[in-house]
């Protein structure tokens, strides 16, 4: 059972983010929680996946000379590909309504990479979830940027909230990991680390 055999390890979530903490403790795992601040920039030519997986690397980076045997570090990043653009969080009301705009009535993809790092060793693995919305009306799209103020969400929308409860006709793939974790794949993964 991984519990018992994470036992002799000491992971290390890297993540503000209360539904990924909640996540981790669904899965029964202990774990502490460490943050770093990092500027979260990468190269313009990356694409889908390329981006995520970059970025959970990168979060990984400001821990690396303190790791030690035992520890296992996570990072994630998840964003929303559409259009062939990356949808990050919104910047503001304006532009959260410009985004689900842009989805509405379409599909799009939401990709998450998580970086497992261990002192010697790191491995990056991701998942893609296809979304497809509704039509949204104008004022659909208001109540909820005004009422859930979702500017700390890529794509500018929580899945788990009402925009996803009345918009989401299509669903292909891992529910959580459009609110931010695939946990079917940690679960795996850390199964696989720790052999």
């Amino acid at each position: 059972m991984l519990i018992e055999n994470l036992k002799n390890y000491n992971v290390i979530l890297a993540s503000g983010s209360p539904r990924r903490q909640e996540f981790f403790r669904g899965l029964g795992i202990d774990f502490e929680i460490k943050l770093k601040p990092i500027e979260e920039n990468y190269p313009g030519h990356l694409e889908r996946q390329e981006i995520s997986d970059y970025l959970a690397k990168l979060k990984s980076e400001p821990f690396h000379k303190e790791l030690k045997d035992k520890d296992i570090l996570i990072t994630s990043d998840t964003i929303v590909w559409h259009q062939n653009e990356a949808l990050g969080k919104p910047e503001n009301s304006e532009q959260a309504f410009e985004m689900i705009k842009s989805m509405s009535g379409q599909t799009h993809e939401v990709i998450t990479s998580i970086c497992f790092t261990k002192k010697d060793f790191q491995k990056t693995v991701h998942d893609v979830t296809e979304v497809t919305f509704k039509d949204f009306t104008d004022e659909e799209i208001w109540y909820y940027v005004q009422t859930y103020n979702p500017l700390d969400k890529a794509g500018a929308y929580g899945i788990q909230e009402w925009i996803g409860q009345i918009g989401v006709t299509k669903l292909v793939g891992s529910y959580f990991n459009v609110m931010g974790l695939p946990v079917h794949l940690v679960y795996q993964t850390l199964k696989e680390l720790i052999k």
